[in-house]
């Protein structure tokens, strides 16, 4: 039994590397090129329409992260009821399944519904103070997944 919980752990690894990575890819990469299509020549969309184009991009991720979130879920929960308890493993993997939940099934919405109303919601003051939170939100999962990863790689090599 020990060997399939060996296993598991790897693929466990693997995933929270691919979120990770999923999640410092839009952050780094997808949406500084969405939001500054304007370099790119014969691109001529509104700030707008490319805030509508990265929401769906996150809304697609969504399912991947809600996915990880409930493995998460599940590995610690596992952890814990065998009593293999961690200072810093508990409160990362909490920290990443709460903001994964709050961006995707909260911010990810809100912005949704106030895409809604048309392009006048880039001058509403709420929309702002939402999309800055969802911005927030997204880099304290990048640094709850980095530290999840970081302690949970050094656990098995430590042994």
């Amino acid at each position: 039994m020990n060997r399939y919980i060996k296993y598991f752990d790897i693929v466990y690894l693997m995933i929270l590397g691919m979120a990770l990575g999923l999640v410092l890819t839009l952050g780094a990469i997808v949406a500084p090129v969405v939001f500054h299509t304007d370099m790119i020549s014969g691109a001529d969309i509104s700030h707008f329409q490319m805030g509508v184009v990265m929401t769906e991009i996150f809304r697609r991720a969504s399912y991947v992260l809600n996915v990880v979130a409930l493995i998460i879920i599940i590995r610690e929960s596992y952890s814990y009821k065998l009593f293999d308890r961690d200072k810093i493993v508990i409160p990362s993997a909490a920290t990443a399944v709460l903001m994964i939940f709050l961006f995707t099934l909260y911010y990810t919405k809100a912005i949704i519904e106030y895409q809604k109303l048309g392009e006048s919601v880039l001058d509403d003051s709420r929309f702002q103070a939402l999309h800055k939170a969802s911005e927030l939100d997204f880099m304290l999962l990048a640094l709850s997944l980095a530290m999840l990863l970081a302690r949970r790689l050094y656990l098995i090599m430590k042994g």
